[in-house]
């Protein structure tokens, strides 16, 4: 068994803007609307991210520019290289689409860093999940389910740490051994009784694994 992971969501923690949000904002005002049905639990999540992402109608250069303009925590990319260095492997775990976070880990140079999302693909001017209902990690509401994949990880790793900012990062939050909870899911945990650490910044992060002596 090997000693430690650190696994972090992507939109919200890692960056500093869903890729949601900036299609919204650029080419689907509509999605406002939808944002709140999806927000009153009239759409799943997985329905929600899927129309927004094919209403972007833009040429994939477009695209990947708009990518690489989310701002990302600037910490993150020398985070991960201390997790590297300290024998912990990093995984990135999203309910959006790896089609984005590719990009945007190839544009800071971070290296060998596995992601579980939904595998997403560039066609007729939009982007795509691909879904697999018979994938061992597949939620009807999420594409992916969190919880299995945090699971999974903790049969292969004495400790398993993990960050997220949202809803759907409250369910692995419940088996990780450490979770450091940003924005709203500071207060989802404290309501579920799910104990966490109050972060806003990777750098906080690090501060806390030193003092830990998991980082060193």
């Amino acid at each position: 068994m090997k000693k430690w992971a650190f696994v972090s969501d992507f939109d919200g923690t890692i960056s500093k803007k869903d890729f949601y949000w900036l299609v919204i904002e650029k080419y689907f005002p509509e999605g406002q609307e939808l944002y709140h049905k999806w927000k009153r639990a009239e759409m799943l999540d997985i329905d929600f991210l899927s129309e927004v992402f094919a209403s972007i109608h833009q040429e994939e250069e477009q695209i990947i520019a708009d990518i690489l303009s989310i701002p990302i925590d600037e910490h993150v990319p020398s985070f991960i290289k201390k997790v590297q260095e300290n024998n912990g492997d990093f995984y990135v775990l999203s309910a959006g689409t790896d089609y984005y976070i590719y990009h945007i880990l190839k544009k800071y140079g971070i290296d060998n860093v596995k992601v579980f999302s939904n595998e997403g693909q560039y066609r007729e001017k939009n982007v795509y999940m691909n879904i697999d209902e018979t994938h061992r990690h597949f939620s009807k509401r999420y594409g992916i389910d969190k919880s299995k994949v945090i699971l999974e990880l903790k049969e292969q790793y004495e400790h398993v740490y993990f960050a997220g900012d949202s809803e759907p990062d409250s369910h692995p939050a419940a088996y990780a051994d450490i979770t450091f909870a940003k924005d709203a899911l500071q207060d989802i945990l404290k309501e579920k009784a799910i104990p966490c650490v109050a972060v806003e910044t990777f750098e906080e992060i690090e501060a806390y694994l030193r003092s830990k002596g998991v980082l060193l």
